[in-house]
């Protein structure tokens, strides 16, 4: 199919960024600031290309009744509707939207997309709200999705989307992922920076000093996505589903020309790479790097790397990554021996997390850390040799934040598969899917950590909060009694003296102005 002719009228098509908390009295509305709509960006650059009209509505920048009602406004005369939304609220508002743009416009085409209803299109499809479900890299996949719905051709011929035909789910053909070459250019004229501008702010504003070991956070910035997918095959992720395994990059130069361009834009500080696996490359770390440096840009910025990137780059890599601006690292550090490494296929060598934490903090940059408990099949000596490494990369690199979080069986993955073999009852409705709560505190699968372990769990991200000055912003009694605690290994007990810093806690913290956040004289 060519592309709209620029005589043809301009069709217009809505696309629609569910809210990701439901607790939304007033902004900012969302817990990430500087997140923007870009899953959303992504897939509208090749219908504008073709001369559609996109609106795109970000529903975590308005109470929930206004973002539908724009959604619906901008629904009536138009081509299509479509939306996504990963795991959590954003199932629950994404599905009550489309509720309304169906039941107002019931022979509007409506689509959805993204990971969580690529590796769960059942259950999207069953609501009867959706025409199609697109699997996988969407850039692509919406971009003749338009044109077939344009031209009224049947969607069976548009490759990567599930349908559902006499009660049965039907894929038409796979569609591969493609190279960042291919991509229609990220439309950013469709962002109202003002609506992620001023959250920011307030919140800077009203932010605590920073903890002694805590990063140094830029007032204002943008979320970023330089990569698609990962090259990792690890089993408790649905990322292999989705991506096969594929890791199509943007090259470094054009990363930084791009970044320039929107600083020069929007004037922001900082930029949170949102890249599944930002460091598959250390030519092109290394490159967006340099190219930060010889602009003289000065973003502060985040990334998810592995730890085994880490160990591997040379160490004036790190040096350089800093220099650039990298005040952060996420590493999914997943579990504490080599014998679990290698049973979730995670490419992670033996002391390997500990190693990139104390080598991010050599040269300044913190690292978050992030542990699971509970995989299926796991017993208890695994999860307590998992707990143990987390305690000695706090000991280790006092830049680093370990956390360890109960396992989330996820659909399209194979600990799913697992777990569901091992009696595993997952959500049955979207409803109860969108009532998923935060992956670091919500026991999505009760039953799989014993009652000790989740106090040790538990006695570990206090101490070692704690001790990193992380709860009351300075080093005191409490945080060098909690740093003795994880020298000595003891989190099998120590119960009653957490319980006893809650009350001093309580009774001596300052007390907050509920309207402004202030501390009260």
């Amino acid at each position: 199919m060519g592309t709209v002719s620029p005589a043809t009228p301009r069709r217009r098509i809505v696309l629609y960024y569910p809210q990701q908390r439901s607790d939304v009295a007033r902004p900012p509305y969302v817990r990430y600031r500087d997140e923007l709509p870009l899953a959303l960006l992504s897939i509208a650059g090749g219908p504008i290309a073709d001369g559609y009209e996109v609106v795109l509505i970000d529903g975590t920048r308005y109470p929930a009744e206004e973002a539908h009602r724009r959604v619906l406004e901008a629904c009536e005369g138009a081509l299509l509707y479509a939306t996504t939304g990963i795991l959590g609220y954003q199932v629950t508002d994404g599905l009550h939207c489309s509720r309304k743009v169906r039941a107002r416009l019931p022979r509007l085409p409506s689509f959805i997309g993204g990971w969580f209803a690529s590796v769960a299109p059942e259950l999207q499809l069953r609501t009867g709200l959706y025409d199609a479900v697109a699997l996988g890299q969407g850039e692509v996949l919406f971009r003749e999705l338009v044109r077939a719905v344009d031209a009224g051709a049947s969607l069976e011929s548009v490759a990567g989307l599930a349908l559902l035909r006499d009660g049965a789910i039907v894929r038409t053909a796979p569609r591969g992922v493609v190279s960042w070459s291919e991509l229609a250019p990220t439309p950013w004229h469709l962002v109202d920076f003002e609506l992620y501008r001023e959250p920011q702010l307030r919140a800077a504003a009203h932010a605590p000093h920073a903890p002694r070991y805590g990063p140094v956070r830029a007032k204002v910035g943008i979320s970023y996505v330089s990569s698609f997918g990962c090259p990792l095959r690890c089993t408790f992720c649905c990322s292999p589903f989705v991506s096969n395994a594929r890791w199509k990059a943007n090259d470094a130069e054009a990363v930084v020309d791009e970044l320039a361009e929107l600083k020069a834009r929007w004037g922001f500080e900082g930029v949170h790479f949102y890249d599944a696996n930002f460091g598959v490359s250390e030519a092109r770390v290394r490159g967006i790097a340099e190219g930060l440096l010889r602009r003289d840009l000065r973003l502060s910025s985040f990334a998810y790397v592995q730890a085994e990137s880490v160990v591997r780059w040379a160490p004036d890599t790190l040096e350089l990554l800093a220099r650039a601006g990298l005040v952060e690292v996420l590493i999914g550090a997943e579990v504490g021996t080599t014998e679990s490494m290698d049973r979730v296929q995670k490419n992670t060598r033996a002391a390997g997390n500990v190693e990139a934490a104390v080598a991010l903090d050599r040269v300044g940059i913190h690292s978050l850390l992030t542990y699971i408990l509970g995989l299926p099949g796991e017993d208890e000596a695994s999860m307590r040799a998992t707990l143990d490494e987390a305690r000695r990369v706090v000991l280790a690199a006092p830049r680093a934040r370990p956390e360890v979080w109960p396992y989330r069986p996820i659909p399209g993955s194979v600990e799913w598969e697992r777990a569901l073999a091992l009696g595993f009852t997952p959500p049955a409705t979207l409803e109860d899917w969108g009532r998923a709560g935060d992956y670091w505190s919500e026991h999505a699968w009760p039953g799989r950590i014993s009652p000790a372990v989740e106090r040790e769990r538990r006695l570990f991200m206090h101490y070692s909060s704690l001790a990193q000055g992380r709860v009351r912003q300075h080093i005191g009694f409490w945080e060098r009694r909690a740093r003795r605690r994880l020298e000595a290994g003891a989190l099998r007990g120590g119960r009653l003296e957490a319980r006893a810093f809650s009350v001093f806690d309580r009774l001596t913290r300052p007390r907050k102005s509920l309207v402004t956040g202030a501390d009260r004289e």
